[in-house]
């Protein structure tokens, strides 16, 4: 982030239609099938989608053993959901290629526990970053989070009919004005969505403009040139999804994380069963961070954790106030150390990982989202914050 207090920003998201989404939601979907038969399923899924095919790779060791007839199943369910019923890409006869294959036992020797002689080691090495701010009601920072909410509601009206004329493929895009460090004002919005070939652009933008005024607060859109509200800038966009563009799993992580508003580890998330620190350390890191921020000892917080393949304990731990007072920030690490079992196991159980809630992960971030009564965004509550406000 700049140093300097005042500055404008910019942060993307993309909707669960893009190409690269989709693969994410496969993967996801992939691995809470495992979980939800085997708790503790090792899982490491890839996806590639590209016009009218879907190939799943990667690695699993299951107590549950799962045909390929339902994993292509639990494919085409994932892609109908989305919304793909399109030409090129259609959930019903896409081709599925299925080439998963049994974890590596070299692997799995350095995660596995040993009884009392090893506990269970971290899947990979690696460093993850956690991040919160006080810029929006969920702590997250504001121009990835309203990128977000605008896709989200396309999509939630998009799915009941409300919103037609507009297919899965979006993406948008704020630039927020930051004077004394804090967000001020809107100066642009990008929105490109792929849209039926009975619609033009002029008629794209009259449908989706309400999305960015139900999306970020007045207060900071009333001095928004209209002339900087930008919709299918290239003027036609029928052709989109993966019949546009080929997709991979985990080429969106700064989407999935904060937005470039904060560092990243550069480990991507779906298709990771939370052995994989690069998943479970990230979302313990967003929860340190977040905890930190919601007891209001600092404006916003970076976490750092590192770790190594085998070794349950974390490498490293790195905290950063933003407010130059080192002991506070000493204080800060302290209670961490005193009060957080950071191995993969100890990260685990806190945040209830083992549980088939990932797919809701994989579209509009893994972070400033509302934990529910099924275990999904628990990295999400503020239940620790007492610990840091003392």
């Amino acid at each position: 982030m700049a140093m300097n207090s005042n500055y404008l920003f910019t942060s993307e998201s993309v909707s669960e239609g893009h190409p690269d989404k989709v693969c994410d939601q496969i993967s996801d979907s992939i691995l809470d099938l495992y979980l939800s038969r085997d708790p503790v399923s090792r899982v490491a899924v890839e996806t590639l989608v590209t016009t009218d095919l879907v190939v799943v790779s990667g690695e699993v060791r299951s107590a549950s053993e799962i045909s390929k007839e339902l994993i292509e199943k639990t494919v085409r369910s994932t892609v109908r959901e989305i919304g793909y019923e399109q030409e090129g890409f259609h959930w019903e006869t896409m081709e599925v290629k299925i080439l998963l294959h049994e974890q590596s036992s070299d692997i799995a020797m350095g995660v596995d526990s040993d009884g009392n002689l090893k506990d269970e080691g971290a899947g990979d090495q690696g460093i993850m970053f956690g991040y919160a701010c006080n810029e929006t009601d969920v702590l997250m920072p504001a121009p990835i989070h309203y990128s977000h909410k605008i896709l989200r509601l396309m999509a939630e009206d998009r799915k009941s009919g409300k919103l037609k004329n507009i297919e899965p493929d979006s993406k948008s895009q704020i630039t927020i004005e930051y004077k004394d460090g804090k967000p001020s004002s809107v100066k642009s919005v990008v929105i490109s969505t792929q849209h039926s070939p009975d619609v033009n652009q002029a008629q794209v933008r009259d449908l989706v403009k309400p999305y960015i005024e139900r999306s970020i607060p007045k207060e900071l859109l009333s001095s928004l040139d209209e002339k900087e509200i930008y919709v299918n800038p290239t003027g036609n966009f029928v052709i989109g999804g993966p019949d546009g563009d080929s997709g991979l799993t985990g080429r969106k992580i700064i989407v999935d994380t904060y937005g470039g508003a904060a560092p990243h580890g550069g480990g991507a998330f779906s298709g990771k069963d939370p052995t994989k620190v690069d998943r479970s350390a990230a979302y313990a890191s967003r929860y340190l961070a977040k905890n930190v921020v919601a007891s209001k000892i600092a404006d916003k917080c970076l976490i750092q954790l590192a770790y190594a393949i085998g070794v349950s304990k974390p490498l490293s731990i790195y905290v950063d106030l933003f407010d130059n007072d080192y002991e506070k920030n000493m204080h800060v690490e302290k209670l961490i150390h005193e009060n957080f079992d950071l191995s993969p196991r100890g990260i685990r159980e806190m945040l209830g990982l083992n549980k088939p809630i990932y797919e809701k992960t994989a579209a509009y971030g893994h972070f400033g989202r509302i934990p529910d009564d099924k275990g999904s965004f628990s990295w999400e509550k503020t239940d620790k914050s007492d610990i840091f406000s003392k």
